[in-house]
């Protein structure tokens, strides 16, 4: 039975920093993200930021995770992470702190608010909350049913001997609680059930202590299975997050009983006791390491360096599928790989003209090829963006990845229009051997240079989501429309006038301006929504 009932609360206990989580994260939507992109580049709001996000998701683990993401898609530089790894590990103490007052009576009407935010609530925010409070419910469920469950290991030889043992070789509490923080990729779960067996009795305070180090230990196993196979950038996060974490531990090891003996001061209650030592042990680190980060950040490099791979173009190179359940981080690496499509197709159209101007056959094929290039990417992030967790989505990240299809879909017709159209307009040129009149080509490299100019401006506006770029290209619509025609009237005054080179080529410079407007037409599209956005 106190197997059943520890399995049982644990899982309580574990499913409620779940919720927790989860509930949180939908509520705060993209701003976890902005947290984690946008305030990094000063030591000190890295930490912080770092601190706020695993105080609203419960978890370093889960922030380590998300940062490692960001990493391998591009939308942070390793460098700016160890200050947000330092802050996760701030973070974390929130739920121990929480977990150490003693409001387990108040479990089941936590439980009751949160479930009827859940299904009462009309609007989002109110469900996400909702989901959030339920959470927290569960935890001091868990709680209560551990401590009821544990009144029969006052009898139990057996138990008392293995705790008694545990509490006397402090490594070997370091190690087992290392491990099962590991197993159950939760630090907080780990020491709560500390807390629990130390309010029984069960458990002495130095027992308790060196759990709470080998929790933070454990803690790392859920980075480190993150960052396999992924990027180096991403690897080295997984290793920065292990080194503080171990170098902490060795550091103060050979100090646990005075540090224990202190900690026992800071609070009458042996729960709030060993809560006080994970606070102090994290918040220590931090102001260990903060003012080496940059040297902590060379050692990790050289110690992980690049790896030397050539660059597959049927490969993905930010998509990750261990994110899918971060959608704010999916969507942000899905994004990533779509500006790196967005490149593909730019040089192509680029390219084209060159075609056109030197009769390359060589460089014709290169184009044509790209487009198989191009047509993987869209179809990889299209099933990407299809496959993410819809449960934790908020309304915003729905409209981002709709966005993100939209987006997708005019590159991959560009690219389409350039391989399949103005590409056998070039091969037809080449094979018959013709050439397009001074003036001919002059404006058809011109005209080409502003649809080219406006893609460019389109995918910065995408990029950076701004709105006054985005409307910019939408003003070029018919500046591109009456040069079109202008283009058109001017080819066909050289027709009149019996220019022999406009007559040979007629056909093929007029099939160019058009597919030159369609793909003006695809780049206006690029920027709907951004512009629809509310």
């Amino acid at each position: 039975m106190l197997i059943l009932v520890l399995f049982g609360g644990m899982a309580l206990l574990l499913y409620g920093i779940q919720l927790v989580g989860e509930g949180f994260q939908r509520a705060a939507g993209g701003r976890l993200r902005y947290l984690l992109t946008h305030l990094t580049r000063n030591r000190f709001t890295a930490l912080l930021s770092g601190a706020a996000v695993t105080g609203i998701i419960q978890s370093s683990s889960a922030t380590t995770v998300m940062l490692i993401g960001f990493v391998s898609a591009g939308l942070i530089p390793f460098s700016q992470t160890m200050g947000v790894i330092l802050g996760a590990d701030i973070g974390t103490t929130f739920t121990v702190q929480l977990i150490a007052f003693k409001i387990t009576d108040y479990a089941l009407l936590l439980v009751g608010l949160g479930f009827s935010g859940i299904f009462l609530g009309k609007r989002r925010v109110v469900k996400d909350l909702g989901t959030a409070l339920l959470g927290f419910g569960l935890i001091f469920l868990g709680l209560k049913v551990m401590v009821e469950g544990m009144a029969p290991l006052k009898s139990s030889h057996l138990a008392q001997q293995i705790l008694v043992t545990l509490a006397g070789t402090p490594l070997a509490g370091i190690l087992t609680a290392a491990f099962f923080s590991g197993l159950v990729q939760s630090s907080a779960a780990t020491i709560a059930l500390a807390i629990t067996l130390a309010g029984e009795g069960h458990l002495p305070l130095s027992g308790a202590v060196a759990i709470v180090l080998g929790a933070n230990i454990g803690t790392c196993a859920a980075a480190l299975m993150a960052s396999m196979g992924a990027r180096p950038d991403a690897k080295r996060v997984a290793a920065a997050h292990i080194a503080f974490k171990v170098l902490g531990v060795l550091l103060i090891f050979p100090f646990i009983d005075p540090f224990t003996g202190w900690i026992a001061t800071t609070a009458g209650d042996v729960g709030r006791q060993i809560a006080n030592a994970h606070t102090v042990f994290n918040v220590g680190i931090s102001a260990l390491f903060l003012p080496f980060q940059n040297i902590a950040a060379r050692l990790i490099v050289t110690l992980v360096p690049e790896e030397e791979e050539g660059d597959n173009p049927f490969k993905t190179r930010y998509l990750d599928e261990r994110s899918l359940d971060q959608p704010a981080l999916a969507i942000g690496q899905a994004t990533r790989e779509a500006l790196r499509m967005a490149d593909v197709v730019q040089g192509m159209l680029r390219d084209a003209m060159t075609v056109f101007r030197t009769d390359s056959q060589e460089l014709l094929e290169n184009v044509e090829q790209r487009d198989d290039q191009v047509d993987f990417l869209e179809r990889e992030i299209k099933l990407f963006l299809t496959r993410l967790g819809r449960e934790t989505m908020s309304a915003d990240l729905s409209r981002r990845a709709v966005a993100l299809l939209t987006f997708n879909g005019n590159l991959e017709n560009i690219g389409d229009i350039v391989d399949k159209n103005l590409m056998d307009l070039a091969r037809k040129k080449l094979y018959q051997g013709r050439r397009f009149s001074g003036a001919g080509e002059a404006e058809i490299m011109e005209f080409h240079a502003l649809v080219a100019k406006n893609l460019e401006r389109a995918i910065a506006a995408f990029a950076a989501t701004d709105r006054t770029l985005a409307q910019e290209v939408l003003d070029q619509r018919p500046v591109v429309r009456q040069r079109e025609r202008e283009l058109r009237e001017s080819h066909l005054a050289r027709l009149r006038a019996g220019l022999s080179e406009s007559l040979e080529t007629s056909e093929i410079h007029l099939d160019v301006l058009t597919n030159l407007k369609r793909i003006s037409s695809h780049v206006t599209a690029l920027v709907f929504p951004i512009l629809e956005e509310v």
